[in-house]
């Protein structure tokens, strides 16, 4: 995939889109825009929605803009809509379900950070030039009117919307002075409509780098979620890296960067890396096609491990010895920092730790036992950890680059080969402890798992036994051990 700009928009057809847009969403707009002005209150279509309508991207979520307090809102969409929230009332917006409709609307509003705080102080605007002034990015800054459909801009945004450039409506310092997320929402939006950063956006970005430091934790991890799933990645990521951002929130991603010795006898980690990542979601059909955040980050965290395992050997070479299991050991405590849920901290930090399993085993002499090892350390996450292995080839030299490729066809056909036979992804002793016991004539206890480990190994090693096999096996295991007979 490439990251490559994309072609700037024609107002004709930001108008064009916008208009059959509005139309596809009247009955929604329209009706909500009677029922305010009937009550005195303005109501307007705002941000994304208005974006995503000259973008031609079709939406269900609909966000409002209102004069009206969240009290007022609240009354006037209890009669109309299928469902009401309140959950952002402390933020001014109540949000509302009408029939595939998803509504949040929200009381015109100024947001800003004390320079010590973590959380927002939230003032009630009273007009929607103010409002729109608060907003994030001139694209972010447009909106429509309703029910009269006029459209109102004052900051440029169909301007920047149509050359592809992300700018602040005011100055950028002011912005990021104001939430200090902005700075990740610019490589974020970077990364999801493919723009470019205005240069006075990325001075300021790296100017004030530091101050993401007041952010939660959740914030920055959500929006970095956001940025590795989008369409884009390399470009946000690449933003982070070039202002400083990352050395706050991802830092293991800029350490990779690694300073190339004047003989060039390593690969450049960090572009490898970006390409790895490329590379998977090419691959992400075999996930069903949606953007998969776990192979998306095990692809960007794959390598992290190296800064802190490179060796320069004598003969010139460079080795990396174990930055397999340092990175996932690097991954988990980074994702434990970002907050991210044990699951998912689980799930990449395996794939880390596995990414070099399949390199492991020559050009392809994979012994049962092999295959069934590696399908049991997968566990769940044995198709990804085929799209990482996969993507993880960047060679340029087309001969070996076929070779691994085939050599990991035959892997994955001895996987679905043995799966059919022996179902390796439930893999279990061919006894279970319950027969353990009853045969060696002992309670639960640390001798049962000792014997349990056994049987798997064995398990492992020779494939499926029959029950007198395995019982045999086990009573020979059991009496090599000291002080015990059966």
């Amino acid at each position: 995939m490439s990251d490559a700009a994309l072609p700037p928009l024609t107002i004709v057809e930001i108008q064009r889109r916008v208009g059959a847009e509005l139309d596809r969403i009247g009955s929604v707009i329209d009706e909500l825009g009677v029922l305010f002005a009937e009550a005195g209150e303005e109501l307007s279509l705002v941000g994304g929605p208005v974006r995503d309508a000259m973008l031609g991207r079709l939406q269900s979520d609909l966000d409002f803009t209102t004069s009206a307090l969240p009290d007022v809102t609240e009354r006037l969409v209890s009669g109309w809509a299928d469902a009401v929230w309140d959950m952002g009332r402390s933020f001014g917006t109540i949000g509302c379900r009408k029939g595939p409709w998803q509504v949040e609307i929200t009381t015109y509003r100024s947001e800003s950070y004390d320079p010590d705080s973590r959380k927002p102080a939230v003032d009630f605007g009273d007009n929607l030039e103010g409002d729109l002034g608060r907003r994030d990015f001139s694209v972010n800054s447009m909106a429509v009117r309703v029910p009269s459909r006029d459209f109102v801009d004052p900051f440029g945004g169909i301007v920047d919307l149509a050359e592809r450039v992300l700018r602040t409506p005011g100055a950028p310092e002011d912005s990021f002075s104001d939430d200090p997320l902005r700075m990740m929402r610019a490589a974020r939006f970077a990364a999801q409509l493919g723009f470019a950063v205005a240069p006075e956006v990325v001075a300021a970005m790296t100017e004030m780098a530091g101050r993401i430091e007041i952010i939660s934790a959740e914030r920055v991890r959500d929006e970095l979620v956001r940025l590795v799933c989008a369409p884009h990645p390399r470009l946000g990521l690449t933003l982070l890296v070039d202002t400083g951002l990352a050395a706050y929130v991802l830092p293991e991603l800029p350490a990779l960067a690694l300073e190339r010795d004047e003989h060039h006898r390593h690969k450049d980690v960090y572009e490898h890396t970006l390409t790895v990542l490329e590379q998977s979601i090419d691959l992400e059909h075999r996930l069903g096609g949606a953007p998969d955040f776990v192979s998306r980050f095990a692809a960007l965290m794959h390598d992290v491990g190296k800064p802190k395992t490179r060796r320069f050997e004598s003969g010139g070479t460079v080795t990396f010895h174990h930055h397999d299991v340092v990175g996932a050991k690097l991954t988990r405590k980074r994702m434990q920092a970002l907050r991210f849920s044990n699951h998912d901290i689980d799930a990449v930090a395996t794939l880390v730790e596995l990414h070099l399993r399949f390199h492991g085993y020559g050009s392809g002499e994979w012994t049962d036992s092999a295959v069934r090892r590696y399908v049991r350390d997968a566990g769940d996450q044995l198709e990804r950890l085929h799209i990482l292995t996969r993507a993880d080839c960047t060679t340029r030299n087309q001969r070996k680059a076929d070779r691994l490729r085939r050599t990991y066809d035959s892997l994955e056909e001895r996987i679905a080969r043995l799966s059919e036979e022996e179902e390796l992804a439930s893999i279990r002793p061919d006894l279970d402890g319950n027969q353990i016991m009853a045969i060696l004539g002992v309670g639960p206890g640390r001798e049962i798992g000792d014997a349990y480990k056994f049987l798997l190994e064995l398990r492992m090693d020779e494939g499926p036994q029959s029950p007198e096999a395995a019982e045999a096996a086990l009573r020979a295991w059991w009496s090599t051990r000291p002080g015990q007979t059966t």
